[in-house]
């Protein structure tokens, strides 16, 4: 194992909740509608623009792309007035444990969100140092469950994915390492259940536990 690639939200911090609620708030403002909870985890994952999509195409409702663009701006813009409050306390259970145990390990670690936000909530919470590579999701075709933004991340790295392990919590993301050929380790639920190796929460992660599961199920 030389790398291990990161989602953000859920995984390092949960930044999930604030951004749900801004779709929420966005679609209470423009079309007086509520959004049901199950697509909380069908929006958990991907990128602004799919989730955008994926609401409008609940909601029946069609724009035009200047309406589109308008309303991811919108989105975007009642998200991170969220995040000024953000600190390192809002850094989930166990990861900063798990980013020192890595780097004395020498495993290099890259950033693997669709959250163009990603630079901004590292540096409110202290992590950036952390960070051998950021993948910059605007660059990235295919969002997840899609591989490209893993492919991406042990690119940036310079190592080969079989040599990684990628951190999800999410259902979109574990289906993005697998494509990728990493080792996947989901963080959640039954729902992550075609995760290689499934943590409940993220205090449970650790390097030992992490190192045993690509030694079993790496594809080199």
């Amino acid at each position: 194992m030389k790398g291990a690639l990161f989602d953000l939200d859920g995984v390092i911090t949960d930044t999930a909740i604030y951004h749900f609620a801004a779709w929420c708030q966005l679609v209470k403002t423009h079309f007086n509608a509520d959004l049901p909870d199950e697509l909380e985890e069908k929006t958990k994952g991907v990128s602004r623009e799919d989730s955008l999509q994926i609401i409008l195409d609940y909601l029946d409702i069609k724009v035009s792309k200047e309406e589109f663009a308008a309303l991811a701006a919108e989105k975007n813009q009642l998200y991170v007035h969220t995040l000024e409050n953000l600190s390192q306390n809002d850094i989930l259970p166990g990861i900063s444990e798990l980013l020192i145990d890595l780097k004395q390990h020498d495993i290099k670690i890259a950033l693997a969100s669709a959250s163009k936000n990603g630079p901004f909530i590292l540096k409110k919470l202290g992590l950036t140092d952390f960070f051998d590579a950021i993948v910059d999701p605007a660059k990235i075709t295919s969002g997840k469950p899609a591989p490209d933004i893993f492919l991406a991340a042990a690119f940036a790295l310079a190592i080969s994915p079989y040599d990684c392990v990628g951190i999800e919590d999410s259902v979109a993301g574990v289906k993005a390492i697998n494509s990728a050929g990493s080792v996947s380790i989901g963080v959640g639920g039954d729902e992550l259940n075609h995760a290689d190796k499934r943590f409940n929460n993220t205090a449970d992660l650790n390097y030992q536990d992490i190192l045993k599961a690509w030694e079993t199920y790496n594809h080199n």
